[in-house]
């Protein structure tokens, strides 16, 4: 029970899924198994020291901290 509430918590807080708007088709369960892979990936990478939302905004900063993270080499 408790890791089911962590694991809102982050989504809820850091990737503001509750306040998400996608409402049609398939779009809300899309959109949450992406967030889910992000939260995965971001989990997974030990070369920072900053929380979950700290590396969220190092990615959306840094391309080659995003690429690092997708496991795609740099050109």
């Amino acid at each position: 029970m408790g890791v089911e509430n962590q694991l809102h918590w982050v989504l809820d807080v850091v990737f503001a899924e509750d306040q998400s708007r996608a409402r049609t088709g398939h779009a809300a369960a899309n959109l949450a198994a992406l967030r889910r892979l992000a939260l995965n990936l971001l989990k997974c990478d030990k070369t920072l020291k900053r929380g979950i939302r700290g590396k969220q905004k190092g990615a959306g900063w840094d391309h080659a901290y995003l690429l690092h993270l997708l496991g795609i080499q740099p050109a």
